[in-house]
């Protein structure tokens, strides 16, 4: 259009920006692109309703970092051959690591015990191939023995008829290295783990515990969970969370092992709190654990002696996560808007079809853009 009476000349650039324009709706009679269309929205409409609202619940506010707090009570008695000390009763004192629990607590399932040991000089062992010697040569005094028990004094001494070893000085007799057939305390399997966790999503200032609130105090003794009858008795066979790894007890009590407890909240806060229940999963984190311990005392002769115990058994990492949502007008907002917006792509998309792609885009054209 021409300049207004008096306009500076160059000025039309400028004056277009006042300019007003308005969206302009045509009716087009193409089936194929009123096809698209419906389905666009119809696509939007499921993601919308199905994606967002449904399974992502977008409506809601959540609080992904709870804090957690876990305790654990192993509970159980079984009796073991230890050779020459004989029989020896075990009860929770004395195979579980530490006695009162928190998030890591250990199982003893088989050992290996040296008894009375005092410090003096002794043949080394000859599993331990850096012990093994033909003359003193071979064992430097002062230098210690590389994955042995001491320090060598400088003498190779007679071990048995086919052995001869550095003598050394160490917690005497050297450990023992004969290792049972079958785990000593093979009884574990029937044992019971109490896991008691209290988990608080602190945004919303709610807090759970997987155990049962009840006010009879038998109720924990007599129970086993059960993910459909017993849910809320937070108490674990021990054989029931090895095989629940996929492992066989006797195969893993034997040399021990690390399994994984994983507790899992999924709190939707607006429903019911009675609801808001864990999920429990096991896994095996790895094969072969142990640790050695020693018990201290002073004999009739005021000597300084020890029991040494090479443990194997089961270590129970547990860990808890969780998330929890609530409903917030904020997410929800955001979520329709996101909506709407993809609306109003699926009309974007058709109009590129009809501009770019349709055998008629030249007349459709002509009536989208005019002046």
């Amino acid at each position: 259009p021409a300049a207004p009476p008096g306009a500076m000349p160059g000025a039309e650039p400028c004056l277009d920006l006042l300019d007003y324009k308005t969206v302009k709706f045509s009716v087009t009679r193409n089936r194929r692109v009123g096809l698209l269309h419906r389905l666009l929205q119809l696509a939007v409409l499921g993601y919308l309703l199905g994606w967002v609202l449904l399974v992502r619940k977008g409506y809601q506010d959540t609080d992904r970092a709870p804090r957690a707090a876990v305790v654990t009570k192993l509970k159980g008695t079984a009796v073991a051959e230890t050779g020459a000390a004989g029989r020896r009763l075990w009860d929770a004192a004395d195979y579980a690591r530490p006695v009162q629990g928190e998030n890591v607590l250990f199982l003893v399932t088989n050992f290996i015990g040296t008894a009375q040991q005092a410090q003096g000089t002794c043949p080394e062992s000859p599993s331990v191939l850096d012990a093994r010697c033909t003359e003193d040569a071979d064992c430097p005094r002062g230098s210690p023995v590389v994955g042995g028990n001491g320090i060598r004094t400088g003498k190779c001494v007679v071990w048995n008829s086919t052995h001869s070893t550095c003598e050394i000085h160490a917690w005497c007799p050297v450990e023992s290295s004969s290792l049972p057939r079958k785990p000593l305390l093979a009884e574990a399997e029937n044992f019971t783990l109490f896991i008691k966790a209290t988990i608080h999503f602190t945004k919303f200032s709610f807090s759970k515990c997987n155990a049962l609130q009840t006010s009879d105090p038998s109720y924990f003794k007599s129970c086993t969970y059960h993910p459909v009858f017993s849910p809320s008795c937070p108490v674990f066979r021990v054989h029931d969370m090895v095989e629940a790894a996929g492992e066989n007890f006797g195969d893993l009590a034997l040399l021990g092992g690390s399994i994984g407890v994983r507790i899992e909240w999924d709190c939707d806060l607006d429903r019911p709190a009675a609801l808001c229940q864990p999920r429990y999963s096991f896994r095996l984190q790895d094969r072969l654990y142990n640790f050695r311990t020693a018990s201290y005392y002073w004999d009739s002769q005021r000597q300084l002696c020890r029991n040494l115990l090479k443990l194997y058994g089961i270590r129970f990492d547990i860990s808890v996560h969780g998330q929890a949502g609530k409903f917030s007008i904020v997410p929800a907002a955001v979520s329709f808007g996101a909506g709407i917006a993809f609306f109003g792509a699926a009309t974007v998309v058709c109009d590129l079809v009809l501009l770019y792609l349709d055998a008629k885009a030249d007349v459709y054209w002509k009536e989208k853009f005019e002046e």
